[in-house]
């Protein structure tokens, strides 16, 4: 293992990394490929770990290639700083914040959480990673993101030493398609008018899949099941194009309504939609996170 970092060794990994090929990197460097395969077997040998695995003519980053990237993302940034510094730009270092966003997340309710670390009086730039909680929650317990906004707490079957924070709740809406809504009583008869209507659903893992299903299931209700999907902004899209009623968060009925020309047919106060930032932390400190979770506090409980 490496007893002291070369930053040159690291410039030159972090570039590769970026720009996907060596032969980019020569172009970026204006160096030759010996040069910049020498460094990278340096770095390598220094680090005790490959850091690229070979995909054709691109390398693809092992997962400590991951890892040291992050690390280099900060470090070259900070070094961008410097220079605007000591070039006379002296306004000040913006922080940056990895934010890890659950795939099944809204995007409305990413966006109306994170909204409020914007409004910071010292500056903070977000940097917004998609992907399935699993790997959001990898990248947190190597510190790749500094926190994750998920619709579910972390479970304890999950070995990453986190904390699951409660950012919001409200209850479960269900919409419609205005074309759809037009074709029968869906919105008077609710939830009975459900019987047999085409259905969007979310994944069967998630976790308002698992509390729908058994409410359905209580009230004997078997609508027509079009489409399950993952990624909450697909479902919505399927909605929007009209192909059946979907769930949604009551806390954006409004935004849901006018983006993807949908009419709210009922709630379900029993079914509460939890909105979580998941963290290292015991107690948020970071604080654009903390702006985060007391924004939401006053606004949304």
């Amino acid at each position: 293992m490496l007893d002291e970092l070369n930053y040159h060794h690291l410039k030159y990994f972090w570039t590769v990394a970026c720009e996907g090929t060596i032969a980019k990197a020569c172009h970026v460097l204006h160096v030759s490929q010996p040069t910049i395969s020498g460094q990278l077997r340096d770095l390598e040998q220094s680090i005790g770990e490959p850091l690229f695995e070979r995909t054709g003519r691109t390398l693809r980053l092992t997962q400590t290639g991951r890892l040291v990237k992050g690390y280099c993302d900060d470090i070259f940034s900070v070094g961008r700083e410097l220079h605007a510094a000591l070039a006379g730009d002296r306004t000040g270092r913006v922080e940056r914040v990895v934010v890890g966003i659950s795939d099944s997340l809204s995007k409305l309710i990413a966006y109306r959480l994170l909204a409020p670390a914007l409004q910071l009086s010292e500056p903070v730039r977000l940097e917004c990673v998609e992907g399935s909680p699993e790997r959001l929650l990898a990248d947190l317990a190597t510190h790749q993101v500094d926190v994750v906004l998920s619709d579910a707490p972390m479970g304890p079957e999950v070995r990453v030493k986190a904390y699951n924070h409660l950012l919001a709740e409200c209850p479960l809406a269900i919409f419609a398609p205005v074309a759809v809504a037009a074709l029968s009583n869906l919105k008077n008869g609710f939830p009975e008018s459900l019987n047999q209507a085409p259905m969007l659903l979310p994944g069967p893992n998630s976790a308002v899949r698992v509390l729908l299903d058994g409410w359905m299931q209580e009230r004997d209700l078997t609508p027509r099941i079009v489409a399950e999907c993952h990624d909450s902004a697909l479902l919505k899209a399927f909605g929007h194009a009209g192909a059946g009623i979907f769930p949604g968060p009551s806390l954006i009925s409004d935004e849901i309504c006018r983006m993807y020309h949908a009419v709210e047919i009922g709630r379900i106060a029993s079914i509460k939609e939890k909105f979580y930032a998941i963290s290292v932390e015991r107690r948020l400190t970071h604080p654009a996170v903390v702006a985060i979770s007391q924004a939401a506090k006053r606004q949304f409980r």
